[in-house]
């Protein structure tokens, strides 16, 4: 499987720590300090999950003006913030392509929902059933998010993501998908608690944020060795690495777990809080083009829930 090219979609409107310092009275450097957050971005209204989605989708296919819309033959949507339960993001996409009669699929494990939909790509391939698909990952957090919340109201962003994937190489620029592990981690910890998001009652709430960290930082660096171990590759071997944007600090924490220099951790939190599934794909969209001929990535991510895995590429 191959990563033909990637795009990336975030809203214009820049939420500053010093909202958060007049709302509820956090400081911008204690917000720097616990997360490593500077900004996020907001949906502006009419915006949502799923138009997010269509305005990537477009952006990704016009990066790739020879590829047509027809093409497509498998669409895969990602998020926990839809803006419709029943009418998904990847119905959304199927009717902004246009493209009738191919499977489209969405599916929600948090914030790891960006490797579990490439794994279903995967599946699909493996039984002949698409050979060229669309994987959107799309977030519209702050139409959950309740802001005065002193706990999480001050994590979360906005964006979207589309990975159009091949089963076989078309440029020199794709990025072979060498490997792929997810697992769920549903029976450790407080996952039942630890992030939940329920519509009907006060929408994102993290009560146990401290689970969350000791957690995310063992299954990150854990399904990371893993991954590399089965490859016979060394971490010396990684050039970078896309952890979920989720905590600065589980960043720092997971690279040092591995012994991987600092400087090869990628990172969009800083300007883009928490964008959930997202992250990932957004920080991935921006290095693919920079990426150069036998340099390797590993994107390793960890939902809410628990849901964990990490995937290698190879350009």
């Amino acid at each position: 499987m191959y990563i033909h090219q990637v795009a990336a979609y975030v809203p214009t409107q820049v939420i500053t720590n010093e909202h958060f310092t007049r709302l509820n009275g956090l400081s911008h450097d204690w917000i720097i300090e616990r997360t490593g957050i500077r900004e996020r971005r907001k949906a502006a209204p009419g915006e949502n999950t799923n138009t997010m989605a269509t305005e990537v989708t477009r952006r990704v296919l016009a990066a790739v003006p020879a590829i047509a819309a027809d093409s497509i033959d498998l669409i895969v949507g990602a998020t926990y913030t839809p803006h419709d339960t029943i009418y998904t993001l990847a119905h959304a996409v199927q009717r902004e392509l246009g493209v009738a009669d191919i499977p489209v699929v969405s599916i929600s494990s948090a914030c790891s929902s960006l490797l579990n939909a490439v794994e279903i790509v995967e599946g699909y391939f493996a039984m002949n059933k698409a050979t060229r698909a669309l994987v959107i990952v799309s977030e519209h957090n702050t139409a959950y998010n309740n802001e005065e919340d002193t706990v999480a109201g001050h994590l979360w962003g906005d964006g979207a993501a589309a990975l159009l994937i091949s089963k076989e190489r078309l440029a020199d620029s794709d990025l072979r998908i060498v490997d792929l592990r997810t697992g769920g981690a549903a029976h450790v910890g407080k996952a039942d608690t630890a992030v939940t998001l329920k519509p009907v009652e006060k929408g994102i709430v993290m009560p146990h944020g401290r689970d969350v960290f000791t957690h995310a930082c063992q299954y990150m660096a854990r399904v990371t060795s893993e991954v590399l171990e089965r490859n016979k590759l060394e971490v010396n071997d990684v050039t970078y690495l896309i952890p979920h944007q989720a905590n600065l600090r589980i960043t720092k924490n997971v690279v040092q777990a591995l012994g991987l220099p600092p400087e090869r951790a990628i990172s969009n939190i800083q300007d883009l809080g928490n964008t959930g599934c997202a992250g990932a794909a957004i920080a991935l969209a921006d290095y693919h083009p920079r990426l150069q001929p036998g340099e390797r990535i590993i994107i390793t991510v960890f939902g809410g829930g628990y849901s964990y895995g990490a995937m290698l590429l190879e350009r």
